[in-house]
């Protein structure tokens, strides 16, 4: 099923359409592939097993005006029992649980799943993806900031501002290129804001 065959009909689109549609682009397999090779998966049984957070971590993205605790709620409601398989007496943990189950998991496996399924998805039936044969990309990017912290500020630098003023915090500015069709992004680098203009990772 290409994503081409989804389209957006309403507003409020709900939380098992939305994960129906990114299933066709990261399947379980594949998960489970990056947690393997990174070595990532859970010592013991948790009541947050990895699989169920680095799914948090992609609806992050979808849901994010809503609290990590709601985010995770959308998330068992709306995906696939073949991707995360819960007890019956599964109950929503706390928010501080939820931060903690992400450190443990760390940032190496979601590196490694970004590798996996960073990839051109569009067909010729996709509207908008290609020109004459050639296949659209976009280059986008965004601003984040960062935590105030001396080893953030250290790495990060500060944006520049008018004199007398100081920034509120640190900023990393994210480049990606992205599938005109699609707007998949393909590949990405972070880089920073202060003197230097060199990507840190990518």
């Amino acid at each position: 099923m290409q994503l081409s065959e989804f389209t957006l009909t309403a507003a409020s689109v709900e939380p098992e359409e939305v994960f129906k549609a990114l299933e066709t682009v990261i399947q379980p397999e594949t998960i489970n592939h990056a947690i393997e090779t990174t070595q990532s998966q859970a010592e013991r049984n948790r009541r947050l097993p990895t699989e169920l957070v680095i799914s948090v971590v992609m609806a992050m993205s979808l849901w994010s005006n809503d609290s990590i605790v709601d985010v995770l709620k959308n998330l068992v409601d709306g995906w696939s029992h073949q991707l995360i398989r819960l007890g019956q007496r599964w109950s929503t943990p706390s928010k501080s649980s939820i931060s903690e189950a992400r450190q443990r998991v760390g940032p190496r496996v979601m590196s490694r799943l970004f590798a996996l399924v960073a990839k051109p998805l569009a067909t010729l039936d996709t509207p908008g993806a290609f020109l004459n044969g050639l296949r659209l990309m976009a280059i986008d990017g965004t601003v984040f900031d960062v935590p105030e912290t001396e080893a953030n500020a250290r790495v990060w630098g500060y944006p520049g501002s008018r004199p007398g003023t100081h920034a509120a915090f640190p900023k990393a500015r994210l480049v990606l290129l992205v599938e005109a069709g699609t707007h998949f992004s393909i590949t990405l680098g972070f880089y920073w804001l202060s003197q230097s203009s060199s990507p840190c990772c990518g």
